[in-house]
């Protein structure tokens, strides 16, 4: 999602740094690196995050959504009408810079540059200059940021050329009168083996004829068939069989030719990168599993987890039906209120304490010095574990409690179920972002338990910052809008709803989607489906356990199938 420039320019510097660091050499920072990187993107400069003690309420960037480059002044005098500005420089700037004003949205290149009425083509900070050909929503005040500056972004340009390697071709290609336009095609990078020796040719039923006037030249035919920018190959020898004064009627027949064989070199590309499906062996003495190959866990009858995101005090969950098991977030065991209805819910399900994905100090010590306790007071089946550090500090209870990984560990395939097995991993659900193909294709060749989520909503973001005391931390006078009995919610710019879950033990904050996922998982046949409750009643979850069970997904316009019909 983000620009060449910006990659380039990342990839550059940190790269640079990685190097200086392993050198073991004394060396400092260079402000023009920092420089190229707050203009590249940032978004109002560098926070200190999370890492100092004291609240940051300066983690979050209010002014502006996406990238403002690099402060370089105020506007000082404006001159609507001629479309002038004058301001003093923070920074230098030169002819062919990008830069934008703080309430316009539009970008500018500077074209006209003037100090005391001389044209320049650069001006240094310090220097007062008036920038011509501006208009737009400009006032007197607006702060004005360089977003791009052209010396370093044609240097850029150079490097991401140098960088952006294409896979070298020889062509051989027939423009003959009589005969069916042909090209043929192979590839000559023997650096790279599994792009050598393929071949592609086309042939189009087009004959050429003697040419009245404008016959086509070698040069043109080259020039068409080297437009090859956004493919990964280039056209390093070209054969060319042309008769002399030979007219072929349209142009974009060659391009034809080049379009087609190209595309057939990419597929004959792809399929020497597939993977063939192999037998594993898995043996770790973390755990007992001792597997070849896929152990057809599947089962057409899929055992239902619910996830209760959010327990309500006001709700008799001894009405729930149908549930193995029942996942309960760690938060709810240390408070007494909840007592009643955690022993309710371990009396009917195998239950689960769900850990959060962020674990603070404060949080871990206070809740995991009573773990065990917990554990057998409620006869816990397992835990779900959402980040690596969960599964080391429980390591010990590796064969007493089912380890589940949770989603939050990105499955993408079975190589990450592997390495999370050989650690003590029991069950592992698979990313929510997956499509129906990979799912079923990683579920088929899994070695051990594989959860999908078919009902809930995707949770966006686990945000380090209170959104609603504008802060990292807790300080003494934060209204703590958090422990009311209320809900929240960002609206976005097409007036959606996504809820808001502020904690006040850890500072966090959960972000949900604005519709729920639901889709069918016949075709997938995973082991365990889940449930994600947020608001629903103790009536609708019953519904919906019911309708899972029966395989219904749900339709209309609250509801989503994420990308699950859609190609990953």
């Amino acid at each position: 999602m983000k620009s060449p420039e910006y990659v380039a320019t990342v990839t550059k510097i940190y790269r640079k740094y990685i190097d200086l660091a392993y050198s073991q050499k004394d060396y400092i920072i260079d402000q023009n690196d920092i420089d190229e990187l707050m203009q590249v993107f940032n978004r109002g400069g560098f926070s200190s995050a999370n890492f100092e003690s004291t609240p940051n309420r300066n983690y979050v960037f209010k002014e502006k959504p996406n990238n403002i480059g690099i402060y370089i002044g105020n506007v000082s005098k404006l001159n609507k009408e001629k479309g002038l500005v004058r301001l003093t420089l923070k920074n230098n700037v030169q002819i062919g810079d990008k830069i934008s004003f703080e309430k316009e949205e539009h970008k500018y290149t500077i074209s006209e540059l003037m100090c005391n009425n001389n044209n320049l083509r650069e001006a240094n900070s310090g220097d007062t200059v008036v920038i011509g050909r501006m208009k737009g929503n400009l006032h007197l005040g607006d702060k004005v940021y360089k977003l791009t500056d052209a010396v370093k972004s044609k240097k850029i340009d150079e490097f991401i050329q140098k960088e952006n390697k294409k896979i070298p071709l020889s062509a051989h290609i027939i423009v003959k009168k009589g005969v069916p336009l042909s090209l043929e095609v192979t590839s000559c990078d023997k650096e790279n083996g599994n792009y050598f020796s393929m071949s592609a040719k086309s042939v189009i039923d087009i004959l050429p004829i003697d040419a009245i006037t404008n016959p086509i030249s070698e040069d043109r035919i080259k020039e068409q068939l080297c437009k090859t920018t956004n493919s990964q190959f280039e056209f390093k020898y070209i054969k060319i069989d042309l008769d002399d004064n030979t007219y072929v009627p349209k142009i974009s027949y060659i391009n034809q030719l080049r379009r087609e064989c190209l595309e057939k070199l990419e597929e004959q590309a792809i399929k020497r990168f597939s993977r063939d499906k192999k037998n594993i062996e898995l043996s770790s003495n973390n755990s007992d599993i001792s597997v070849t190959g896929s152990n057809n866990i599947n089962n057409e009858n899929a055992k239902i987890c619910l996830l209760l995101n959010e327990l309500n005090l006001d709700y008799d969950y001894s009405k729930i039906d149908n549930t193995d098991n029942v996942y309960v977030p760690l938060k709810y065991f240390k408070n007494k209120q909840y007592e009643e209805i955690i022993e309710t819910l371990a009396r009917n399900n195998n239950l689960y304490i769900y850990l959060p994905t962020v674990l603070k100090d404060n949080f871990r010590n206070f809740y995991f010095n009573d773990i065990d306790t917990i554990i057998k007071k409620y006869k816990i089946k397992g835990l779900i574990c959402s980040n690596l550090s969960c599964i080391n500090y429980f390591s010990n209870l590796k064969g007493k409690l089912d380890l589940v990984a949770n989603y939050t560990f990105n499955v993408f395939n079975n190589y990450t179920i592997n390495e999370l097995a050989e650690i003590g991993i029991k069950r592992v659900m698979l990313s929510p972002e997956l499509d129906e193909s990979n799912l079923k294709n990683i579920t088929n060749n899994s070695i051990i338990p594989t959860e999908v989520l078919v009902y809930g909503k995707l949770v966006l973001m686990n945000i380090g910052y209170c959104l609603l005391g504008s802060s990292n931390l807790c300080y003494p006078r934060c209204d703590m809008k958090c422990k009311e009995n209320s809900k929240f919610y960002l609206k976005d710019r097409l007036n959606m709803n996504f809820r808001l879950i502020p904690d006040s033990i850890q500072t966090i904050s959960t972000l949900y989607n604005s519709k729920i996922n639901s889709i069918s998982y016949s075709s997938i046949k995973p082991g365990f489906v889940r449930i994600s409750i947020l608001d629903e009643n103790i009536d609708e979850i019953n519904k919906i356990i019911k309708c899972v069970k029966n395989d219904k997904p749900f339709t209309g316009s609250n509801f989503t199938k994420g990308n699950f019909n859609k190609t990953v």
